[in-house]
């Protein structure tokens, strides 16, 4: 039976994290995650980050002077050291941003999605493979607060004290399945492609319906949406709350189509509370009005779509490749994102390669790929050569 490391250390300042970083050096792999105030702040900061070892948990506490994530570089980025994350996606972007690149990682959830496993939560995955609980009530906590409460102190060593013993089960599931470089391969593609997150809604794009309006009520009530995002902003910055707790894309939506003139039917609209009304619902209807006087003037213009040259053959190769991965898949036994992950799927597609050399030369393919389906490949995909494009 697997032993667990017992308690966990709390890393406050300067001196404690030095003295944990010289115990993680010595240590082979590692299991980490981190917690931020997502659920709670405009911008948020990352609150904890949590490190385990065989022997010890050490939560460094990063709101706190001379803790921070930066310190542990060297380890993070020494790609000899396993290091076992659970969806790290977000995490790495947390990460990115303080400065520390990960390599060498092993994500769990990456690698049970890919096994084609039912189940792929880090709570599953520890009840089935170590027959441990492990509580998920405090998911969308505070993590900033201080001091933190035992419970939630607990919850966050926990997702880190079975880590190191559950990534090794699952990398071996993964060996035995013959799909461990198809595994690695990922987890590299998410450490290269990690960068630090967009300003807060950077990416914002409006949810509107696409039948029942005009164009010109499409045009209005884009140009209205963008508004109200725009504003929601300010308001969520100023009183540092996530600017969907203030107004959802759903509501922003629901506004923008329906167009309500009154606090009373604004209050109707889907997701949107009496208090926001109350508070900001003034300012919402002028918003409104002003877009729709400038629909009035003509002065809105429609959003056009930055198209390139149309490839009259990507749907076909898109079709061919789908059907080409699930018949290996099914051949193999595996997941068809083992033959093709998206991000593979989404290469060949843009720039299909004429023959092996180019082949070779995609990002994350690998070598294993290469060899059992290149050829393969190459002749599907110079069936639906790029027209047009």
């Amino acid at each position: 039976m697997p032993t667990y490391p017992q308690g966990a250390v709390d890393v406050v300042d300067a001196e404690g994290a030095q003295s944990a970083l010289g115990k993680l050096e010595q240590a082979r792999e590692l299991a980490v995650d981190l917690e931020a105030d997502s659920m709670h702040a405009f911008r948020a900061r990352l609150c904890f980050l949590q490190v385990s070892t065989d022997s010890d948990v050490f939560l460094f506490d990063t709101l706190q002077p001379g803790v921070e994530a930066r310190l542990l570089a060297p380890l993070m980025g020494d790609p000899g050291r396993p290091k076992y994350f659970h969806a790290a996606q977000g995490d790495l972007q947390f990460l990115a941003e303080a400065g520390v690149r990960v390599r060498g990682l092993f994500d769990t959830h990456r690698a049970a999605t890919l096994l084609g496993w039912p189940k792929v939560g880090l709570a599953d995955l520890a009840r089935e493979k170590l027959g441990v609980e492990l509580p998920k009530e405090h998911q969308q906590s505070d993590f900033s607060l201080r001091p933190l409460p035992p419970g939630m102190r607990d919850y966050i060593a926990n997702d880190v004290r079975y880590l190191c013993e559950l990534g090794r089960q699952v990398r071996e599931a993964t060996r035995e399945a013959g799909i461990q470089e198809e595994v690695e391969l990922d987890c590299e593609r998410l450490c290269d492609e990690a960068v630090a997150r967009p300003d807060v809604g950077a990416d914002f794009k409006p949810k509107l319906p696409r039948s029942g309006l005009s164009p010109a009520q499409q045009t209005l009530a884009n140009a209205i949406a963008h508004a109200l995002h725009q504003k929601r902003l300010e308001w969520a910055e100023k009183e540092n709350v996530p600017m969907g707790r203030m107004l959802s894309n759903m509501a922003i939506a629901d506004i923008a189509t329906r167009m309500p003139s009154t606090p009373r039917d604004l209050a109707r609209a889907a997701g949107v509370r009496g208090s926001f009304v109350r508070t900001h619902g003034d300012e919402v209807l002028s918003i409104l009005r002003e877009q729709q006087e400038k629909a009035r003037k003509g002065e809105l213009q429609p959003e056009r779509e930055n198209k390139g040259p149309k490839d009259s053959n990507r749907r076909k190769r898109e079709d061919a490749l789908k059907a080409f991965r699930v018949e290996k898949a099914a051949e193999r036994k595996v997941t068809p994102s083992v033959i093709l992950t998206n991000p593979l799927m989404d290469a060949l597609l843009g720039q299909p390669p004429r023959d092996l050399e180019e082949l070779a030369r995609v990002p994350y393919l690998g070598d294993k790929r290469l060899k059992l389906y290149g050829p393969a490949l190459i002749e599907l995909l110079a069936a639906f050569p790029v027209v047009g494009g």
